[in-house]
């Protein structure tokens, strides 16, 4: 039986990566992403980004808004929102300030969630001064 998801509270993308393209390098933007074919990289945005049903994305992601419908290997963090659809399959840590995960994700990882999201950058910082900064966040 077919699973459709309702994409009707999906926020509009302004730019799109198909169902048959395939990429490979570091992604930045500052609107919004749908990616439905395949990402491979890192992929760091002040946006929103969407992985649509089938696509694959093995990436470090890094973006304020992430909603996962397909398939991340990696790990993703979200200054804003992170959901997970039904179908979506998360394979990584996750930090976020909320987060939604639908019955039928499938999500291999930790989850911590950041009260101030924005007095730490996961991807920059040494492994110290991010310890330091979780002592600040409590």
């Amino acid at each position: 039986m077919a699973r459709t998801i309702d994409t009707r509270n999906v926020p509009r993308t302004t730019s799109r990566i198909g169902v048959l393209s395939s990429l490979k390098g570091t992604m930045r933007f500052r609107e919004s992403v749908r990616i439905s074919g395949r990402f491979e990289g890192e992929i760091s945005a002040s946006g929103f980004l969407y992985v649509d049903e089938g696509a694959e994305v093995i990436a470090n992601v890094s973006a304020e808004t992430v909603i996962i419908a397909g398939v991340v290997r990696g790990n993703v963090f979200a200054s804003g929102n992170l959901e997970m659809l039904a179908g979506g399959k998360v394979y990584g840590n996750v930090q976020a300030a909320k987060l939604r995960i639908a019955d039928g994700v499938v999500f291999e990882g930790t989850c911590e969630m950041l009260k101030n999201p924005n007095s730490v950058d996961v991807f920059a910082a040494p492994a110290e001064q991010l310890k330091e900064s979780s002592r600040t966040l409590y």
